[in-house]
């Protein structure tokens, strides 16, 4: 015969049963209320800031109480939920101090993700319109000095325990197991565009073309503006350009570093400049793991549930952005047209269309409208 299953001989912990007069929640949150550099140091965000991210996410936090327990309430859900976004701790470790039960506490953060991401995504990370793009172009050139710049684009591996059966899936360049974010990112360090669970294994510039964010940067998904002359130049008009790294395919649309053999000035300039452009998806990833610590170390969860938890930070990074940074001035819009795509070219040597409109920018850096006081004794100076 099978043995039985040993029969719970308790409800509920002992330990758990004192959560209302010992836990976590009911003896810091409302002194921490009192005391607002605290609270940000705890929650990442302002008391203000948390009670909006609340009011937004209340109803899908409320449940029923029942005649055999009391519900957790939203406050207490979220704090659980940010508690373990802001230090990575353990589920297990989060039991001790909240007096939640690990089952429970890995429901609520799971929930609590999919309910930030379904509320606050249309809010905070919109599909960019047509009006959207001339602003973050003058972000980039007021900020950066490089113009007809749409966003930064670059892919980060966030490390993830091995799922059961997935061989070699998930092992990545870096030697460790993990899943991809790749974001298009403004010069306010705000994410754009995401594109969340490809294959550690798998190229940036592949995840690119094969995930949504792809498609709808072709032609008639996102209204892009027409091209454009660079600031103060006779020129022939620029296309909107998105810059990248070398693990994204040159294309008129998409801008790379020059190949760092042979490098005359001309060149380098142009490197320097992009990467100017680009630093602000590095320091986006930056600000993002630092906020949430969570990714500092790896997520022991499948897959799925990772992806959950990054939509919520990458969520909760842009609305905190958005409602504790300092504000940011105003620039001045300019006209846009109608929509244009991206040229895509994910294999292979660059067309010569990329080519060219490398060319243009690199040629306009050094001419009297867009060079830099300082451009010639930083590449002299570091030699890139």
């Amino acid at each position: 015969m099978l043995s039985e299953e040993p029969k719970r001989r308790r409800w509920v912990h002992l330990i758990v049963s004192q959560r209302l007069q010992k836990g976590h929640f009911h003896k810091l949150y409302f002194d921490l209320r009192q005391h607002p550099d605290k609270f940000q140091g705890y929650c990442r965000m302002s008391v203000q800031t948390f009670d909006m991210l609340l009011a937004s996410l209340r109803s899908g936090l409320t449940f029923q109480d029942t005649n055999m327990r009391r519900s957790i309430s939203p406050e207490e859900r979220l704090l659980v939920t940010l508690s373990f976004l802001v230090t990575g701790n353990s589920f297990a470790s989060l039991h001790y101090e909240y007096l939640l039960g690990i089952s429970t506490i890995s429901g609520i953060v799971c929930h609590t993700c999919q309910l930030i991401w379904q509320r606050l995504r249309d809010a905070v990370m919109p599909q960019p319109k047509a009006e959207d793009w001339p602003k973050i172009a003058d972000g980039f050139y007021q900020s950066a000095q490089f113009p007809n710049c749409l966003g930064a684009l670059d892919g980060k591996h966030i490390r993830v325990k091995k799922p059961p059966h997935s061989g070699s899936q998930y092992f990545n360049f870096k030697q460790y197991f993990s899943i991809v974010l790749l974001a298009l990112v403004d010069s306010n360090y705000r994410f754009i565009i995401v594109d969340i669970g490809a294959y550690g294994s798998t190229a940036d510039a592949r995840i690119l073309c094969s995930s949504r964010m792809g498609e709808r940067l072709r032609p008639n998904q996102l209204a892009l503006p027409e091209p454009r002359r660079l600031p103060g130049s006779s020129a022939s008009a620029a296309p909107f350009v998105i810059v990248a790294d070398e693990g994204f395919a040159l294309s008129p649309h998409v801008m790379q570093a020059f190949p760092r053999r042979d490098l005359v000035d001309r060149k380098r300039i142009f490197n320097y400049r992009l990467s100017r452009a680009r630093r602000y998806v590095e320091c986006g990833f930056g600000i993002l793991s630092n906020k949430w610590r969570v990714f500092l170390s790896s997520l022991q969860m499948s897959p799925q549930n990772a992806t959950l938890l990054i939509q919520a930070c990458v969520i909760l990074h842009n609305f905190t952005r958005i409602h504790d940074a300092p504000s940011e001035p105003e620039v001045a819009p300019f006209p846009t047209t109608t929509s244009v795509g991206l040229d895509h070219n994910p294999q292979g040597r660059p067309g010569s269309a990329g080519l060219e409109v490398r060319e243009l920018f690199a040629d306009y850096f050094i001419s009297r409208e867009g060079a830099l006081s300082w451009q010639l004794n930083s590449i002299r100076g570091t030699r890139r």
